[in-house]
């Protein structure tokens, strides 16, 4: 499969475009937290980044984050951050450990992506095999995907951030662990993901990409990266996928 050429904004979603991306992909890569549902949806992403920056503090370690970091109220860049200065040390993983226990929280008020439980279902149906290729935890994946019955249509393929914090996205480790499982090459696979960091780790391990943007902000990041193909809901993608399925 021939990974679709860039378009001019407002023709991302041209059905012929969009149909080629998805009759070539036998294996689909979810990101996980945009794609499939709004993670932090009712669970701030920015008092989490804000309380594993206090708990840095109390013990001491306020140095570790820049002014910079912590003004982007990023769960993540405060992890990064964290590990640039001291990989793989008992602290990161402590830090990790405590970020994947807010996620697991955050799985009780995630909001669906609209059309995503359908279209997971419609492509396992027809025949895909479907993997998460995730930065959030693994562990968090499952949880959700038990939540909304949908664990049996991607496990075991769960595939997401540990403790080697240089693996995650955009770095293509994920991606990589999950065609080396499925047994697929890069041109059969199909990452769906809704942010640069998506789209590089694809780019990188030579998979297509379809970008997800739920609203203009991210369709810009998105286009601004680079990102051929990019649709404002995924309905448009169920709609593809079950006319294989009626053929």
């Amino acid at each position: 499969m021939t990974a679709a050429t860039e378009t001019e904004p407002g023709d991302e979603t041209e059905p012929g475009r969009l149909r080629d991306l998805i009759e070539g992909a036998r294996v689909v890569l979810w990101d996980f937290d945009g794609p499939i549902c709004r993670l932090f949806a009712g669970h701030s992403a920015e008092r989490v980044a804000n309380d594993l920056a206090s708990w840095l503090e109390g013990r001491g370690l306020h140095g570790l984050l820049s002014e910079a970091e912590r003004d982007l109220l990023d769960p993540h860049v405060v992890l990064r951050a964290v590990d640039r200065r001291h990989p793989g040390s008992d602290l990161v993983a402590e830090l990790e450990e405590r970020l994947t226990q807010e996620e697991l929280k955050a799985t009780a008020s995630a909001m669906p992506t609209p059309y995503a439980d359908p279209l997971i279902r419609t492509w396992t149906a027809v025949g895909a095999r479907l993997a998460v290729t995730t930065n959030n935890s693994p562990r968090v994946a499952r949880e959700y995907l038990a939540s909304r019955g949908l664990v049996r249509c991607f496990a075991p393929h769960l595939y997401g951030r540990t403790q080697r914090l240089d693996h995650l996205k955009p770095d293509p480790h994920c991606i990589h662990r999950a065609l080396n499982a499925t047994g697929a090459a890069p041109a059969t696979a199909l990452m769906i993901g809704d942010t640069p960091s998506d789209l590089f780790a694809a780019r990188a391990a030579g998979v297509p990409f379809l970008g997800y943007a739920r609203n203009d902000h991210k369709r810009k990041l998105l286009r601004d990266a680079g990102a051929a193909v990019v649709v404002e809901s995924l309905e448009p993608v169920l709609r593809t996928v079950g006319g294989r399925r009626q053929a």
